[in-house]
């Protein structure tokens, strides 16, 4: 027996670690946990106050989904590896945040310049909690664990990183299609926004906590900060704004997410993470070609 043959791993093992199989048993173990923590929140129901059970029940679902990272997720596939590692949790939220903020409030800004956004007066803020824990924490951790964490990382691990951007953009775009006042064409500049934003930060820091704070800031400073409708939900912020005029411009019902200009900036952002992500040498090739290459 010659020395490739004696190191070849076992049939079971090369299936158990091929990246589709690793996906599918990555999502089936997000999908137990998920529901799990919707039992938990029934039975919970009438013995706690709605909007606590709420963010008690948001906080609980994180700490499960980080649980299954560290016990069973960073274990699948061939390339091991820790989506949430602890040690660069503050800093990637921060900067995820703060960028997010900085790209939405110009955003709003040239809206204004151009006549789409107008401030009336102070917002009544109100449901402001469950809007911080839903929009904010819910969405910006479980949608990053599933379609950055899951999506993303075995569709690349498989067809290499261009074809998981393109493929995770679009589910992410058409995963939108339902939401209020959405248009299609509002689910494909949120593929392309979100998209390559947050899969360019994840294929660049090869950690989920940047894009997780680059969504929870995006939707936070959109609906709690300037009153924008978030994804085509409306929300009341700590201002009451108005969006008028051309739909292109102003994004129309849906928010300022389907307009022209958050297509350009959150898009260009986007495009200037995935290129540097290739100088950094993070962009993988399809898994046929490394098998080619290893052979």
């Amino acid at each position: 027996m010659d020395t490739e043959t004696a190191a070849k791993p076992p049939l079971w093992k090369r299936i158990w670690n091929f990246p589709l199989v690793a996906m599918l048993v990555a999502i089936a173990v997000t999908v137990a946990v998920i529901a799990a923590m919707g039992f938990v929140g029934e039975a919970l129901r009438g013995a706690l106050d709605r909007d606590l059970r709420g963010a008690l029940m948001v906080l609980a679902t994180i700490a499960a989904l980080i649980a299954a990272q560290k016990l069973v997720l960073r274990r699948l596939g061939e390339r091991k590896h820790d989506d949430l590692p602890l040690a660069g949790a503050l800093p990637g939220l921060a900067l995820g945040t703060l960028g997010a903020f900085v790209l939405f409030s110009l955003i709003v800004g040239i809206a204004a310049l151009l006549g789409a956004y107008f401030i009336v007066g102070w917002g009544g803020m109100n449901n402001w909690v469950m809007l911080l824990f839903t929009a904010g924490i819910s969405a910006g951790f479980v949608e990053e664990f599933l379609f950055r964490g899951i999506l993303l990382r075995w569709i690349e691990e498989f067809a290499g990183s261009y074809a998981a951007l393109f493929i995770t953009s679009a589910l992410f775009g058409l995963a939108h299609i339902f939401n209020d006042n959405a248009t299609w064409f509002s689910s494909f500049a949120i593929a392309v926004e979100a998209g390559l934003m947050l899969g360019g930060a994840y294929i660049l820091t090869r950690s989920l906590w940047v894009p997780i704070g680059i969504h929870f800031g995006w939707n936070v400073t959109q609906g709690l900060v300037w009153d924008v409708p978030v994804s085509g939900n409306d929300v009341d912020g700590l201002v009451d704004a108005r969006l008028v005029g051309d739909p292109l411009i102003s994004g129309g019902a849906f928010g300022l997410e389907a307009s022209v200009i958050a297509l350009v900036l959150a898009g260009g952002v986007g495009m200037w993470l995935v290129k540097r992500a290739a100088d950094k040498g993070e962009v993988m090739a399809p898994w046929w070609v490394r098998r080619r290459a290893d052979a």
